[in-house]
């Protein structure tokens, strides 16, 4: 169902079922999966693929061009993931490199206005809340939360099953399972998304004490977790391994625990 203002360039294949809204744009190579559904005035740039049952309602933009100065480069992807929703106003931008790809994963949703940059990977069950904003090289981890009006700086990755509070400003990157807010600030580990996930007893126990080892520990915090990486004590199960081994990669640095005083700190009292 294509209604006769929308704008769909002769090259691209449009299965059966999918629907075009009116004054939509669909640009040359656009790859649809079955039953997507494309709203009043959205736009899908090409190069852009949507899988299986994709949403994109009005307003939106799908592959747009990088936001950088200077040469703006005119190719790479969008690929976005199986049963994926894209509320009003969602933008996200093509990659910065010829074979770069801007990735959303499957059963994402995407609320009114927030904004994927350039390069940037969102992984599967991830919410974005309304007005998030994702700048450039973005890595974002399965079964996230990231709240309304939340801005996440280049370069920065936020681990799989964590939760970041609305209006926080994250320029560092944050551990699975944990919750971030404010600025860079830890507040534990996000239990009420683990016990919902169905986590094992075992491997929680095991989780919160890779937590506390990392946080409440003393002198560098990378070679402590190399240590412990060495211990079965923390990295015996699957989830304890993946939080110690987050610490091992990424280009910035850590978001850390607040402390009793508001600040940020590494001591047991920022552990309690």
């Amino acid at each position: 169902m294509i209604h006769p203002s929308a704008c769909v360039h002769a090259s691209v294949v449009v299965p059966a079922d999918v629907e075009v809204g009116a004054f939509a744009v669909i640009e040359a190579g656009v790859v649809f999966g079955p039953g997507c559904r494309i709203a009043e005035h959205a736009i899908v740039r090409a190069g852009s693929t949507l899988g299986s049952a994709v949403v994109v309602d009005s307003h939106a933009t799908i592959g747009g061009a990088p936001q950088m100065r200077g040469e703006v480069p005119a190719a790479g992807r969008v690929r976005i993931g199986h049963r994926s929703v894209l509320r009003e106003g969602v933008t996200i931008n093509r990659p910065t490199k010829v074979d770069g790809i801007t990735t959303i994963g499957d059963d994402c949703m995407l609320m009114a206005n927030s904004h994927v940059g350039h390069d940037s990977t969102v992984g599967d069950n991830v919410t974005l809340a309304n007005n998030v904003m994702l700048a450039g090289h973005v890595e974002i981890g399965a079964g996230t939360f990231v709240g309304g009006g939340a801005g996440v700086h280049q370069f920065v990755r936020i681990g799989s099953g964590a939760m970041v509070g609305g209006n926080a400003s994250i320029s560092y990157d944050v551990p699975p399972y944990a919750i971030a807010a404010e600025r860079n600030l830890l507040y534990g580990l996000n239990v009420v998304g683990l016990r919902r996930s169905r986590m094992p007893a075992e491997e929680l126990a095991a989780l919160k004490r890779c937590y506390h080892q990392v946080f409440c520990g003393p002198g560098d915090l990378r070679a402590r977790v190399r240590a412990l990486l060495q211990q079965d004590c923390c990295a015996m199960t699957g989830p304890g391994r993946r939080f110690l081994e987050f610490f091992v990669g990424g280009k910035r640095g850590f978001a850390r625990p607040r402390d009793h005083r508001g600040g940020t700190s590494l001591t047991a009292a920022a552990c309690e």
